[in-house]
């Protein structure tokens, strides 16, 4: 029977993390001790939580006029993953983003139960466009080699940086400061090989040499890369999306058609963050924020 894909919700999953509320194309976050307020264009709704609530923020972005600090607004600080991981929060001029996106938590999780399914096995990781480094060291930790590819000179400072924060400082983590394409095509002629690839590209960039990225020109070529890099016996490969005009069928598709051949299964949803204040009623606004797709084998 040819029946449609299950798109599955995943949700996030780290204590140091709370969204609050959503709405008006906003959202009211707690990152540790802190709480925000940032622009959410998927945010159509109304909030569920007073203004009151919402002015209890420390900064607040807005689309068009950047940040608004109050004077309790920190620039940096921590975030506890766990007993060791340590990842830098930092409100920078330039960008809406801390550092971390709390929604891909779920996918931590998946990899440190990955890792616990072959411990004791020799084991590569690849992350594409691996931004500060969240999954490569929550890969490193559930005991893979990993190296993490980024254009982005500060986003690998910062995430090594954040390595340096979790004690990692010794773990074997290469970090790679290349276009995501010319690196694959690279490891392709090098003969490298990884186990778990893991990639989360933009749906536009720019390369460290000013190459251009437009994620629905390239994204084929890109997951036919990827499924060369394949060990001979791979474990899985994930790919997050934020484009808005993606579907999770469309990523499972591309996904299928990457691995075919290949003995395993394929798994489509979104990730979506779970409003967690108390006050919030009892049918509340989950927060829709990127889509996934993963293969496994199986193991």
């Amino acid at each position: 029977m040819n029946t449609p894909p299950t798109v599955h919700v995943l949700h996030n999953d780290w204590d140091a993390y709370c969204l609050l509320d959503s709405g008006n194309r906003q959202k009211l976050e707690r990152f540790g001790d802190y709480v925000v307020v940032r622009s959410e264009p998927k945010a159509w709704w109304k909030p569920a939580l007073p203004e009151r609530d919402w002015k209890k923020a420390v900064a607040t972005h807005k689309e068009a006029g950047g940040w608004q600090f109050s004077p309790k607004a920190p620039r940096t600080w921590q975030l506890n993953y766990g007993d060791t991981l340590r990842f830098e929060a930092r409100l920078t001029e330039g960008s809406k983003h801390l550092g971390v996106f709390s929604e891909q938590s779920a996918h931590w999780k998946w990899i440190e139960a990955l890792g616990k399914k072959t411990r004791g096995e020799p084991k590569k990781a690849l992350n594409l466009f691996g931004y500060t480094g969240a999954a490569t060291l929550v890969a490193a930790k559930a005991g893979f080699a990993v190296t993490h590819v980024d254009a982005s000179r500060p986003a690998i400072s910062w995430a090594r940086h954040n390595q340096t924060l979790s004690g990692l400082g010794n773990a074997p983590i290469r970090w790679i400061l290349d276009d995501a394409l010319k690196f694959l095509r690279r490891e392709v002629r090098r003969g490298n090989r990884y186990d778990l690839v893991m990639l989360d590209p933009p749906s536009f960039g720019r390369g460290p040499s000013g190459e251009v990225w437009k994620v629905e020109v390239m994204l084929p070529e890109l997951l036919e890369l990827c499924r060369q890099v394949f060990s001979e016996q791979p474990l899985a490969m994930i790919m997050t999306l934020y484009s808005l005009e993606a579907s999770p069928i469309m990523l499972g598709n591309l996904l299928r058609q990457t691995t075919e051949g290949l003995k395993g299964e394929v798994s489509i949803g979104e990730l979506a963050l779970k409003p967690e204040a108390p006050e919030i009623p009892a049918q509340p606004n989950w927060l829709p924020l990127s889509l996934w797709a993963r293969w496994e084998n199986g193991v």
